[in-house]
């Protein structure tokens, strides 16, 4: 069984679904309210946010593509639309993982920024089961990098904060306030996370993992250092 490490908190897109998906829903909603732009412009400006973990990058698109004054709200809803995880996004690494972090012994919740129909893919794909604590922003008017959120997720699991780890692949959304409400981190280097992160962004996390299946020992190791 775990030491000082009881839950595991996993974001969705990225971490257990290809996040092209949600990128490509914002490029479609950004056209459909007119903006004009090459896939080659859109494709630049989502990389500098991936690379830069600072911040919205559905404000940053939009002030880029549609202006100071776009409505946020009606962008989000746009997108919405086209945003929907079919069974080929699903990471061949998820199953094999969440199998063996629950076979170690670790209890499995998710915290993510997503529409309440993102149960449905889970679903779908033989996931639920895995999860006993759902902290979905849309279920719970609460969204990342609310550290509200976090602390929510911890309390309904029942653990300390320090006993739990955030599993994401945003250092903004994920890693720093995860860290601020009192969990442990690892951030999962794809979806959103930089293709080429710094040293000092590395830094940042307890631990770093390019695929899932990585997962157990590297928690396990910090579930056994006890470390921050």
């Amino acid at each position: 069984m775990p030491g000082s490490i009881d839950f595991v908190f996993l974001d969705i897109g990225g971490v257990l679904y290809d996040d092209r998906i949600y990128a490509e829903a914002w490029r479609r909603a950004l056209r459909e309210a007119g903006g004009g732009f090459a896939d080659e412009e859109f494709d630049q400006e989502y990389a500098a946010c991936r690379a830069a973990q600072n911040g919205s990058f559905r404000r940053r698109l939009a002030d880029r593509f549609i202006g100071g004054d776009a409505d946020l709200d009606r962008l989000e809803r746009l997108a919405s639309r086209h945003w929907h995880y079919p069974p080929s996004s699903l990471h061949a690494d998820v199953l094999q993982s969440l199998e063996a972090l629950r076979d170690a012994g670790f209890r499995l919740g998710v915290i993510a920024n997503q529409l309440t129909q993102v149960r449905a893919a889970l679903e779908r794909d033989g996931l639920v089961p895995f999860f006993e604590v759902w902290g979905v922003s849309d279920d719970l008017g609460l969204q990342k990098p609310d550290a509200a959120l976090f602390f929510h997720a911890v309390r309904t699991a029942g653990v300390e904060p320090g006993r739990a780890v955030m599993v994401g692949d945003r250092l903004d959304y994920d890693v720093r306030p995860a860290k601020a409400a009192g969990l442990r981190t690892v951030w999962v280097l794809r979806g959103e996370a930089p293709d080429l992160p710094t040293a000092e962004q590395l830094a940042e996390a307890d631990a770093a993992v390019a695929d899932l299946r990585e997962l157990p020992e590297v928690i396990g190791a910090l579930a056994g250092s006890g470390a921050r």
